[in-house]
């Protein structure tokens, strides 16, 4: 609960503490809050196991953390009943991205380029012509660079 509190404002609390309550009333406040504390737990677990109740039988495995939707979406990801791996192991960006960059530049992807090399013209072509780089000659897009 308190994780995240260093020791110089543990410190800097306590004498506040002091200061504000007096070293006479301090071990009562600190009872009386300690108190308050246990009573807000103990009313929150009791609602937990009334809803719980309430809910039947088939909820017995429900957990209160999985209505934060990180947490549920988190569980539903690592549930493959969905399929999600499959789609996402489908889905290559880095391709999609590689071929729009080719068609936006006027170049021929790998797969168009592929088809296109079987027809009977292109080789005489290509035979004839010098192997020269073409001028707007760029590496293929890489969205993880960007």
């Amino acid at each position: 609960m308190f994780n995240d509190i260093g020791a110089l404002e543990l410190v800097t609390i306590v004498v506040l503490a002091v200061l504000v309550f007096g070293p006479d009333k301090l071990p009562k406040v600190i009872q009386d809050v300690m108190r308050t504390v246990r009573k807000i737990r103990e009313f929150s677990e009791s609602a937990k196991q009334d809803i719980r109740q309430e809910l039947g039988p088939e909820f017995k495995d429900f957990e209160f953390e999985d209505l934060n939707p990180k947490t549920f979406i988190r569980k539903q990801l690592d549930n493959d009943d969905l399929g999600l791996k499959e789609i996402r192991n489908g889905f290559d960006l880095k391709k999609e991205m590689a071929e729009v960059t080719d068609a936006v530049h006027g170049r021929e992807s790998e797969s168009s380029s592929g088809s296109s090399s079987g027809s009977s013209g292109s080789r005489v072509d290509m035979a004839k012509k010098p192997e020269t780089p073409e001028k707007d000659d760029r590496p293929p897009f890489d969205a993880d660079a960007t």
